[in-house]
C-alpha cells in the first residue's frame, strides 16, 4: 500500500511540476529566452491538470472523503484546469460577427519556407488548391522564387511585392488583385505595408524570441505600424503564440486571429516534420506562431493549416469577407 502511494505521489509530482511551470510562465511572464519559449507550451498544461484532477478525485473517493494530499492536489489541479481553460476558451467559443450578405470571400495564405528550403512547387500547388487570392511568404530566397515560378506561380498570381533574399530575411506578397507600393516596417526581417485591391495589408516577420529584446522591439514596431495604418489584414510568421503578450496586445487592439474568431480551435504550425529533437525524440507541433489577423472591417469565415515538405512551419489558409 505504501509503495503504491509513493508511486502515485511521484507520478503526481511529475505531472504537477511542468504544469505549474507553464502556469507560472503565462501568469508572470518573466524575461529571458527560456521563459518565452515555455509560454508557447501553455495550452499543453490542460492535459496534466486534467489527469491530476481525475486521479485525485479517484483517490479521494477511495479514501471516503478523508482530507490529505489528495484534496490539495485536486484543488490545485482544478484551479490550474480552470485557468488554462479560460485562456484556451476563445479558440473554440465566442462571438464571431458575420460577413455581409453576398460579400465576396477572400482567401489568404501565409507560409514560411525556412531559408528557402521549403517545397516551392508544393506551395504553389497548395495555394492553387486552396484558391488563394493572396499569398504571403517569409524566408523566400531567389532560388525558392525561381522554383515557384517554374511551378506556375505567375499564372496563379499576376501581382507581387517585396523581394527574395538569402537566409531568413526575404518576405514577398503575391496576389490576384493589384498591389500598392510597399512601405517598410522597421523589423529584423522584411516586413511592409501595402494595399491589395482596396484592402490594407501588413506582411510581417518579427525576429524570433531567441533574442528577446529584439523580439519585443520588432513587435513594438509592428504595433506602431498597425496603429498608424489601421490595416484590414496582418499576415505572416509572428514568432509568437496567442499566449504571448505581443499577440494579446494585438487582440486588445482589435486584431484577432481568423482561427480564433471562427472558433476553429488550436492550430499549431511549428515545429513541423520533426525538425527539432529532444533526447532524440522529435518535438510535435505545439506553437501557433503563423497567423492571419483581421481588423474590424473583415469577418472571419474559416482557417486551417496545410502540410508543406521541407519547412518547419505549416502554412495557414484563412477565408475572410467584408462585414
Amino acid at each position: 500500500m505504501r509503495v503504491r502511494s509513493a508511486l502515485l505521489g511521484f507520478a503526481s509530482v511529475l505531472l504537477l511540476v511542468p504544469a505549474l511551470l507553464l502556469t507560472t510562465a503565462r501568469l508572470i511572464e518573466p524575461d529571458g529566452v527560456r521563459w518565452v519559449q515555455v509560454q508557447a507550451f501553455t495550452p499543453l498544461a490542460l492535459v496534466p491538470y486534467a489527469v491530476l484532477l481525475a486521479g485525485a478525485l479517484v483517490a479521494l473517493g477511495r479514501r471516503r472523503g478523508r482530507s490529505g494530499p489528495g484534496l490539495v492536489t485536486a484543488v490545485v489541479a482544478l484551479a490550474g484546469l480552470g485557468l488554462h481553460g479560460w485562456w484556451f476558451a476563445p479558440l473554440v467559443t465566442g462571438a464571431n460577427p458575420p460577413a455581409a450578405d453576398g460579400a465576396p470571400t477572400l482567401t489568404v495564405m501565409t507560409a514560411n519556407l525556412t531559408r528557402g528550403e521549403g517545397d516551392g512547387t508544393g506551395l504553389v500547388q497548395a495555394a492553387s488548391e486552396a484558391g488563394a487570392d493572396v499569398l504571403v511568404v517569409q524566408e523566400i530566397t531567389p532560388a525558392a522564387l525561381a522554383g515557384m515560378r517554374r511551378a506556375g506561380l505567375d499564372d496563379l498570381f499576376s501581382h507581387r511585392a517585396g523581394r527574395p533574399e538569402q537566409g531568413v530575411r526575404g518576405t514577398m506578397v503575391f496576389a490576384r488583385a493589384p498591389l500598392g507600393r510597399p512601405t517598410p516596417v522597421p523589423a529584423a526581417f522584411a516586413s511592409f505595408a501595402l494595399t491589395v485591391g482596396d484592402l490594407r495589408l501588413l506582411a510581417v516577420h518579427p525576429h524570433s524570441p531567441l533574442d528577446v529584446a529584439l523580439w519585443r522591439r520588432d513587435h513594438a514596431a509592428l504595433r506602431a505600424a498597425i496603429a498608424d495604418r489601421t490595416p484590414d489584414l496582418v499576415v505572416g510568421d509572428f514568432n509568437a503564440t496567442p499566449d504571448h503578450a505581443p499577440m494579446r496586445a494585438l487582440a486588445d487592439a482589435g486584431y484577432r486571429d481568423v482561427a480564433e474568431l471562427a472558433n476553429e480551435g488550436w492550430q499549431p504550425t511549428w515545429p513541423a516534420h520533426g525538425r527539432y529533437r529532444v533526447l532524440g525524440v522529435p518535438l510535435p507541433r505545439f506553437a501557433s506562431i503563423d497567423h492571419v489577423l483581421v481588423g474590424e472591417r473583415l469577418a472571419a469565415l474559416r482557417s486551417s493549416t496545410v502540410d508543406l515538405a521541407g519547412t518547419d512551419h505549416r502554412p495557414v489558409v484563412a477565408e475572410v469577407a467584408r462585414k
